[in-house]
């Protein structure tokens, strides 16, 4: 697809509702020309590969609202995570060549390489009016036809229900970082950024998303960490079974899915985003001091105000008023919907790393 003279294969959108949008197939061609998931938008200007190659995107069609996409390239050292885990990119234009010194390849044999198919000159701002309106919804891109990608769309699960975590956790601990503190850290789909972070105090072992608390009590950490991850919270009973067991014994934080997770095991309610939360400019309020920060955001799900009795509301999204942050009252645990270590993104919280270092020392 890229480079002059590339050969141009012409590709359809198809939603479940049966919307359609033209285009032109990049990346990788998938089988039978149909590549299926829960299309959602990212507000992203910059960021891509971060994107692109965060776990939370299990499950789910990334649609940039930024029309040009690709023009800095790809490199080796902005991943998020070991591969792409998302169905497939859509783009309005892509960047036929792209400039930087620190790109190592283009955006489109990046795709190609990890067998991630995309669809480039969509008009994606009409596609995010969509899905502003109708919410994100399961659907089919590809080089077939019509009715069959009308056809997978339907068909297309979608992520309510799905334990989307158990595709992206890693199969065997590993371990992270020399420092002082010990943090076990759950992979429910964690992002290379949040280890660079913990890791600036502490050595980490990553363990994976199924692991027991009494094997993480066994370890004598310092403090746990719940990772960001993808899809649908009440689908990982047995990471919430987990977390349970460990507040009160440890100090506690949670990231994202793991914010959810935390919410779920002090006994609060999870539901479904219209559309979800998916950008680096979303501004959430901090409610001790009234101060904004401008945050990165990737979620689908949020804990429902109101349903946890044992912990207060920390942070609010200004845009929709969405639970943002939690911190317990009787125990050393605290959480945020959003994303401190950015990847992309702003980094206005990073603070709270440093909240997690003293909640461990003072333990």
């Amino acid at each position: 697809m890229t480079g002059r003279g590339a050969t141009i294969t012409e590709a359809l959108l198809v939603l479940a509702d049966g919307t359609t949008f033209e285009g032109e197939a990049m990346g990788a061609l998938p089988p039978n020309g149909i590549a299926t998931g829960e299309v959602v938008f990212n507000t992203v200007m910059s960021g891509y590969q971060e994107v692109i190659t965060d776990p939370s995107y299990a499950g789910q069609i990334i649609t940039f609202t930024y029309p040009h996409i690709g023009n800095y390239g790809v490199n080796n050292e902005d991943d998020e995570s070991r591969r792409p885990f998302c169905r497939g990119v859509v783009v309005r234009d892509l960047a036929r060549r792209h400039s930087s010194w620190r790109a190592a390849g283009d955006l489109d044999g990046f795709l190609r390489r990890h067998g991630v198919a995309g669809i480039t000159g969509v008009d994606t701002r009409r596609l995010t009016r969509h899905i502003r309106e109708a919410g994100a919804m399961a659907a089919a891109f590809g080089t077939a036809n019509e009715t069959d990608l009308k056809a997978a769309a339907i068909g297309e699960r979608g992520t309510d229900g799905v334990d989307l975590v158990a595709q992206v956790s890693c199969d065997a601990p590993f371990t992270v970082g020399d420092g002082p503190l010990r943090i076990v850290a759950y992979d429910f789909g964690i992002k290379r950024t949040i280890l660079r972070h913990l890791a600036e105090m502490a050595t980490i072992e990553v363990v994976p998303a199924s692991t027991r608390a009494a094997d993480v009590l066994a370890r004598a950490p310092d403090g746990v960490f719940l990772s960001n991850g993808p899809g649908d919270p009440a689908a990982v009973t047995y990471a919430v079974d987990a977390i349970t067991e460990l507040l009160g014994r440890v100090p506690v934080f949670g990231i994202c899915l793991g914010h959810q997770l935390l919410g779920a095991a002090l006994g609060g309610s999870t539901y479904k985003l219209k559309f979800g939360h998916h950008g680096g400019n979303h501004p959430v309020k901090r409610i001790a001091d009234d101060a904004i920060e401008i945050t990165s955001q990737n979620h689908n799900y949020a804990v429902l105000d109101g349903s946890i009795d044992s912990a207060d509301v920390t942070h609010v999204n200004l845009n929709d008023g969405v639970v943002e942050g939690l911190r317990c009252r009787d125990v050393p645990a605290f959480s945020v919907q959003y994303h401190p270590e950015a990847g992309p993104g702003p980094h206005d919280a990073r603070y709270l790393f440093a909240q997690f270092e003293s909640l461990m020392r003072d333990a």
